[in-house]
């Protein structure tokens, strides 16, 4: 199954949840579930439900001014679920210096920040895909 999504996103001041500009878990997961939508929608002609997460990992902290990636696939689809896989990794950091506040980083190896698995799913009466290629 090729069915893949990317977004890149730049974590900005009002991302930021916690002291020293630290973004919430949360915003990462707020892309996995952009990347659910949009493989639902290659997939099915429909945005469906994400129902569930199986596993959720926390790899590294994202700061504002960050550059995110994530990416997210179908790795199976049955009748009406459809399983994705997520990663979201730091490809730019901001600089934590506060000396150099607009300062930058591309890194070399991009650092894996969140990964995740779960399980979307699109009622048959909603796949509208197959209805309109048959």
């Amino acid at each position: 199954m090729a069915i893949e999504a990317y977004l890149r996103v730049r974590m900005s001041a009002q991302d930021a949840h916690y002291g020293g500009d630290l973004v919430a878990g949360a915003k990462m997961m707020g892309l996995f579930g952009d990347l659910a939508t949009e493989l639902a929608i290659k997939h099915d002609c429909d945005e469906g439900l994400l129902r569930v997460y199986d596993k959720v990992e926390f790899l590294a902290p994202v700061y504002a001014g960050d550059f995110i990636e994530a990416r997210g696939k179908i790795v199976s689809a049955g009748n009406t679920s459809r399983r994705i896989e997520c990663e979201a990794r730091k490809v730019i950091a901001a600089s934590r210096d506060p000396a150099q506040p607009s300062a930058a980083y591309v890194l070399e190896q991009p650092i894996v920040v969140a990964r995740a698995v779960g399980v979307t799913v699109v009622p048959k009466d909603m796949q509208r895909k197959k209805k309109e290629a048959g």
